[in-house]
């Protein structure tokens, strides 16, 4: 297994580091993979002056699977926009047509007084997000800044291909079918006709899934209803914008961001696999960064780039039981617990595997 390794800027060092080391800790269990280290973001803009270099293009071209820390900060809000970390990211997402993103919301029972809803609420709460990820206002064109009749204009546009809407939802359904078959569209069709057409293909798609039972609801609805009784969903699917919005308030239902795993997938299967969270400059360099999110996702890119199923429950399995023997991160921490830092967690994930 060839895996392009990026590390990117914050915590994504030490995160990825910690989480190699579990993936090492697992070589005898069939996890035998050939690890290469490319750079993307911040970290490639302040060696290369872009946040894509050429080599790291080839090399995720060439690797069957992508791990990633995390990329962005402060340190480039200033630099023009082709220079900052983010566009790096973007470019992956094109270069490999990732277009599938999925975001786990799971609340693990010992961190339960963590969620900031009261515990009655998010207690079992197990949601899959599924968001568009190469599509939508974030890829439309023409965008840009513009002057008009003296003053300066922004515009960008919303644009979805029915292929497009088809395609991802065909992953959404196939989830749902896994789970509890309940599938919850979010779109705006109230206002825009963009997402008027994302309704019209997933009813029309959900012909095809009559086992699945098919709801949906405007976004800004979904954005309250997740806060006010997030059980009621089992898997959402929506588009580029609104599923970024929606996957980040989802995941601060479980207790902390700092847990959460994503993957993001092509046609081929082929993904990208990194944490929910952001790169945390304040902390990083500090062993206190929490890199469970990111073992988490190793464990996804096991599932899904190698069908590695029983080494993916593996890891799992480890996460679980270091919660459950009271070891946290300060992110997650509460008075009772065991607070540690980013290398004490790896290796109690390792000493439970």
């Amino acid at each position: 297994m060839k895996i392009c390794v990026l590390p990117g800027d914050g915590i994504g060092p030490e995160i990825i580091d910690q989480t190699l080391r579990v993936l090492e800790a697992m070589r005898g269990d069939g996890v035998n993979f050939e690890a290469e280290v490319a750079l993307v973001g911040g970290a490639a803009v302040d060696a290369t002056g872009t946040p894509l270099p050429e080599a790291t293009v080839k090399l995720a071209d060439e690797a069957d699977a992508l791990l990633l820390g995390a990329v962005g900060g402060p340190k480039w809000d200033s630099y023009p926009r082709d220079q900052r970390p983010e566009p790096g990211l973007l470019g992956i997402r094109k270069q490999l047509q990732l277009f599938a993103n999925l975001r786990p919301a799971i609340l693990y029972p010992e961190l339960a007084n963590a969620s900031s809803l009261k515990p009655e609420i998010v207690a079992g709460l197990d949601i899959l997000i599924v968001r568009e990820l190469t599509g939508d206002i974030y890829f439309g064109q023409p965008r840009g800044i513009r002057e008009e009749n003296g003053e300066r204009v922004g515009f960008n546009t919303m644009i979805y291909s029915e292929s497009e809407i088809r395609r991802i939802g065909k992953v959404a359904f196939e989830a749902a079918r896994k789970r509890d078959k309940k599938l919850c569209s979010v779109d705006k069709m109230n206002v825009l006709e963009t997402t008027q057409l994302w309704r019209d293909v997933m009813i029309e798609l959900s012909a095809d899934y009559p086992d699945v039972e098919l709801t949906h609801m405007l976004v800004d609805n979904a954005a309250m209803q997740l806060v006010r009784a997030p059980k009621q969903f089992d898997v959402m699917v929506t588009g580029n914008m609104f599923g970024d919005i929606l996957s980040d308030e989802a995941s601060m239902l479980t207790g902390s961001i700092g847990m959460l795993p994503s993957a993001s997938l092509n046609a081929e299967g082929k993904g990208m696999y990194e944490p929910s969270h952001g790169s945390a400059p304040d902390i990083a360099g500090k062993n206190l960064a929490n890199p469970l999110a990111t073992m988490l996702s190793a464990a996804m890119m096991l599932r899904y780039s190698f069908n590695l199923e029983d080494q993916a429950a593996r890891i799992e399995s480890a996460v679980k039981k270091v919660l459950a023997a009271g070891y946290r991160t300060g992110d997650i921490y509460e008075p009772g617990t065991r607070r540690v830092g980013t290398k004490e967690m790896a290796d109690a994930v390792i000493a439970a595997l």
